[in-house]
């Protein structure tokens, strides 16, 4: 035991490569399985290179960026003390790690999409393993680069900078080592919202202009070979949910762990790791939960062509987290020391505990974990609620699509904006609740355990597009009807699951959000924010203004792309004669080029908003303003999140509920029938809203808390820092003192 207490830290680099060996294993297993004929080959290979192109040209601009913000960053790195210029090695290392967990998921996801339809001529449980299979791949190198990058880069910069110089684990030595680590976070969460914008508005563009024209105008099926833009929708599937969700799940991973230990440096822990035992303790979570959900994964499995598969997704997710909440207790009680803790922010200059400070107890932390596995549970079930077929919020969007148009528009506002009732108030009780059990430390924990299990959430959401992606090479392969209506039943769950991902991701996001505005405070070194003064104030109306003007941006970006499609798609039907009947090629790759192009060029404005205005208002107006402003831009996005990618998830549903009929008023509705019609209308306003704006808002609201923690020592005034300085000097003697305590025992 004593030899594991002295190795954990080197431990947790571990669990990622079980996670990274364990990916490799079932990625050769994908790629073992047929590939189908010669048809389905081809039209998988038009979507492989498509989304190979887009992100080529992606990386090509993110590589300009991340040399220029490294660059600053290691200048930046030279006028603090507790900064260092190696900031820019940390910033590059995950930018890279969070573009390479993009690429692991898109190059998996196109290879399963065409093995998923093959799967599917066989049976719905073969095609169900295969596809999730493909997830299951993508959420394992997720999980495991963040957990490789993050525990190695600790363990350098812990001995760089604390332990080659004998320094406190409390002190300005530490602050300075999680201060370079930031910059991981920094990169990861950097290039998760250019991935997510530009993502959403390729797949946007090219799906909302393959509906107009195709669907509304020429009457023909969603995946017809005969729509030029439609290799364009299923390259946009890739781009969009599989690599920009990676990026966006790594970057949310890697926030919340790094958040945790930020304010785990600020309690004095006497435990068995030399006094870092809070500080390991989020990564040690992660490693636990990687290792939970390869074996929840193994238990998402059907046998029957009437078994759900979204019970099957459910089991194999609730093991996940139920393993994991019953490890970490173990975990907890062993890490953690039987005495009582509390922040050093909460002493006054004597060193007393002030009035009123929370004093918390190890089983106050594993509390507080239990909270967020409980929030993120709940989250999902919300959002399945609001979005699944046969459920009363996406039957009410049926109902009013008899009477138009503009009704189904109508009901589908109003069921985004009713959905953010319930997960508000969850969130209300999981932020109250952690923070009674374990203070600001027990927010971020609580984040640290819903995020715990991310490579099964990830499993889970990754899986729809890959089925969305093998119901489009069936169709247009014209495969027999019960190989579409397979990969249609595989389509319709994954609806559903990337709603609860979206309704996962902006939770995490908005505890991963305080706990960064936690350690943002302390690290600023102010001692609170007073909305009651008016530059404050200020702030806080401008961040929530934030969020509505980035939504306007994306969705703005996504309708402008999409016209140029509308225009190229009418263009080819127009003057390319045969396409109708079979007997010409579409042209394809303009529609892919319009695509890429497109968003390339759209997603710089939104991502120059949420890196340059934290800059912009900490340096002109101090920390303080600067809080006010992300306390806005949190409430807010998280608030805009949730309407955005719920209304987006009910409209879907709500148009492929009339694939199978749907009764209204006594009388069966199917396709391209008037309430169809006005189901597609409904589907083409969501899907910008939970493909592009709705799920960048947890990027958002996390890139902004991020900039600010990383220039937050560039804030703190001269004052501040000395006082800073003075309890880092007591927590240190009080470390020394325990030391010949210890000793003499």
């Amino acid at each position: 035991m004593d030899l594991l207490n002295n190795y954990l830290i080197y431990l947790i680099p571990v669990f990622g490569l079980v996670g990274i060996i364990v990916m490799a294993i079932k990625s050769a297993w994908v790629t073992k399985q047929e590939t189908g004929d010669a048809s389905m080959n081809q039209l998988a290979g038009y979507i492989a290179d498509g989304a190979m192109a887009f992100l080529r040209a992606e990386w090509k601009v993110l590589g300009y960026f991340v040399v220029v913000a490294g660059l600053l960053l290691a200048w930046s790195g030279t006028t603090v003390a507790t900064s260092s210029p190696v900031i820019a090695i940390s910033f590059v290392i995950g930018a890279f790690l969070s573009a390479f967990a993009g690429f692991i998921g898109m190059r998996i996801a196109t290879k399963s999409n065409v093995r998923t339809t093959q799967a599917a001529k066989t049976s719905l449980a073969k095609a169900l393993k295969v596809s999730f299979t493909g997830g299951t791949v993508m959420g394992l190198g997720v999980a495991g680069l963040a957990i490789i990058g993050l525990g190695s880069l600790f363990i350098v910069f812990y001995t760089m900078y604390v332990t080659s110089k004998g320094e406190s684990v409390n002190g300005e030595a530490m602050a300075k080592a999680l201060d370079v680590l930031a910059g991981f976070s920094l990169g990861a969460e950097s290039i998760a919202l250019f991935a997510r914008v530009g993502g959403g508005i390729y797949t946007k563009a090219a799906d909302v202009g393959a509906d107009l024209v195709g669907k509304v105008e020429a009457g023909i099926p969603e995946d017809d070979v005969r729509n030029p833009a439609t290799i364009a929708d299923n390259v946009g599937d890739n781009v969009g949910d599989v690599a920009g969700m990676g990026a966006d799940l790594f970057g949310s991973y890697v926030a919340t762990m790094l958040a945790t230990m930020v304010l785990g440096r600020e309690i004095v822990s006497h435990d068995k790791f030399g006094g870092i035992a809070p500080i390991l303790l989020p990564m040690v979570i992660a490693g636990l939960g990687l290792i939970f959900s390869i074996v929840g994964a193994s238990l998402v499995k059907i046998s029957k062509e009437t078994d759900s598969v979204q019970k099957a997704l459910n089991i194999g997710n609730w093991a996940s987290i139920l393993l994991t909440a019953i490890a970490t207790y173990f975990v907890v009680q062993w890490m953690l020391p039987a005495d009582s803790f509390h922040m050093v922010r909460d002493e006054d200059a004597s060193g007393a505990i002030k009035a009123g400070s929370l004093v918390f107890t190890k089983n106050g932390v594993f509390g507080s974990i239990l909270v967020g596995l409980v929030v993120g549970t709940l989250m999902s079930i919300i959002t399945e609620y609001y979005t699944a077929m046969g459920k009363r919020p996406v039957m009410s969007i049926i109902r009013q699509s008899s009477t138009g148009h503009a009704t189904n528009i109508i009901a589908g506002l109003a069921i985004g904006m009713e959905s953010t009732v319930l997960p508000i108030l969850v969130l209300a009780a999981g932020i109250y609740g952690s923070y009674f059990f374990a203070g600001l430390y027990g927010v971020a924990i609580a984040a640290a355990g819903m995020m715990a299990t991310t490579a099964m959430q990830l499993a889970i959401d990754a899986f729809g597009p890959i089925a969305d992606n093998a119901g489009g090479i069936a169709e247009m392969s014209r495969l027999p009807e019960e190989v579409r209506h397979r990969t249609d039943n595989l389509d319709a769950v994954g609806n559903t699951t990337a709603a609860t991902g979206k309704g996962f991701a902006i939770a995490s996001a908005a505890l991963t959000s305080l706990a960064l505005f936690a350690a943002f405070v302390g690290v600023a070194g102010i001692e609170h924010i007073d909305i009651y003064k008016a530059n404050v104030l200020a702030g806080l109306f401008v961040g929530g203004m934030i969020p509505f003007i980035f939504s306007a941006l994306c969705i703005s970006a996504v309708g402008r792309a999409a016209m140029a499609m509308v225009e190229e798609v009418r263009r080819q039907f127009r003057e390319i004669p045969g396409i109708m009947e079979y007997k010409a090629r579409p042209e394809y790759e303009k529609c892919v080029e319009i695509s890429t192009k497109a968003s390339i060029r759209e997603m710089v404005a939104p991502g120059l908003i949420a890196l340059i205005t934290p800059i912009v208002i900490g340096f002109a107006f101090g920390p303080e303003v600067l809080g006010g402003l992300l306390a806005g831009v949190t409430v807010s996005g998280v608030l805009m999140g949730i309407f955005q990618s719920n209304a987006g998830g009910a409209w879907d549903n709500a148009k492929k509920s009339f694939e199978k009929g749907v009764e209204i008023n006594g009388e069966i509705y199917y396709k391209k029938s008037e309430p169809h019609k006005a189901s597609v209308t409904g589907d083409t306003v969501g899907d910008p809203f939970k493909d592009t704006s709705g799920p960048s808002m947890n990027i958002l609201i996390k890139l902004m808390s991020i900039v600010s923690l990383v220039i937050a020592p560039h804030l703190n005034t001269a004052d501040n820092t000395n006082k800073m300085m003075q309890k880092q000097e007591k927590v240190q003697s009080m470390n020394v003192h325990q030391i010949h305590v210890d000793k003499k025992i």
